[in-house]
């Protein structure tokens, strides 16, 4: 009989009340400062980092090779015999690559190291979708052949206030992020079929911003009832009122709101407002 173990990392942000229910296991990705390295989400909050952003900027980096041999030795104790993990996307990080080399090393479980090809809720919707497959019964084979038709569904936008943090972690051009913030141009970034950032459109200051994700969900949600969770960083007010703004739409099928990791905050900065739309599949 199968015994099928789920895993993500800490950039999922999906709550604890969702990793409880679907026990899911979670790798860490740690924050590195020059003086004290923490672990993302257990000894450090998002707003820790973004206040402390203009004293120092951290390191991030991958759980550790020996993190996922000791979890994979751990699902082969309790008697696990597949598991299935989801991190956050290979062109945005090593996870993904990592985990496949230490997955390769574990004969003794079926493993599948699927790739999300996004981040924060992006990859969490496909978690939580693959948590309730394994609830209701669905084979291991079952589930890893519906994965690639539920992450097409799924897609992330976002914005933010500067693009200082990008420009500094190598995310976008140093001169075109130089000349967008003198303009006050506000990107929103999406991120394409191969997994990486890309710029979906371009318009002048925050508030137009906003109208502009506002426009891209309502076009969604025009053709397919959905999903929606609306994220920040160092956003809370702002991304409440997104979120108030759109809670009564009919055709939103579950919403949610949440910050992003530790992590994906030292590459964003402060004054990020995003949005992850999943439209509802027949799988």
């Amino acid at each position: 009989m199968e015994k099928i173990a789920l895993i993500s990392d800490s950039t999922c942000d999906l709550n604890k009340e969702t990793i409880n229910t679907y026990d899911i296991k979670i790798l860490n990705l740690k924050i590195i400062y020059k003086d004290r390295e923490y672990i993302d989400r257990v000894d450090i909050t998002p707003q820790q980092v973004y206040d402390n952003l203009k004293i120092e900027v951290p390191h991030t980096s991958l759980p550790s090779l020996e993190d996922m041999h000791n979890l994979f030795y751990k699902l082969e104790d309790e008697g696990y015999t597949h598991a299935i993990v989801i991190p956050i996307g290979s062109g945005l990080s090593g996870t993904y690559n990592t985990l496949r080399l230490a997955a390769s090393e574990h004969s003794n479980l079926n493993i599948t190291v699927f790739d999300s090809k996004s981040l924060t809720l992006g990859c969490g919707a496909l978690v939580k979708d693959c948590g309730e497959m394994i609830k209701n019964g669905k084979s291991y084979e079952e589930i890893v052949s519906a994965l690639p038709l539920l992450r097409d569904n799924i897609s992330v936008y976002y914005i933010v206030d500067t693009l200082e943090y990008l420009i500094k972690g190598g995310r976008i051009g140093k001169v075109s992020g130089m000349f967008g913030q003198l303009l006050d141009i506000k990107p929103i970034i999406s991120i394409n079929s191969d997994g990486v950032y890309y710029t979906y459109a371009k318009v002048r200051g925050k508030k137009q911003a906003k109208n502009k994700l506002m426009e891209i969900i309502q076009n969604t949600l025009n053709t397919s009832k959905s999903k929606i969770w609306v994220m920040h960083g160092g956003a809370y007010e702002e991304g409440k009122k997104f979120y108030e703004d759109l809670k009564n739409n009919p055709n939103i099928t579950h919403i949610g709101f949440g910050d992003i990791s530790p992590v994906a905050g030292v590459h964003t900065g402060p004054g990020l407002l995003g949005v992850v739309i999943e439209k509802e599949s027949l799988v």
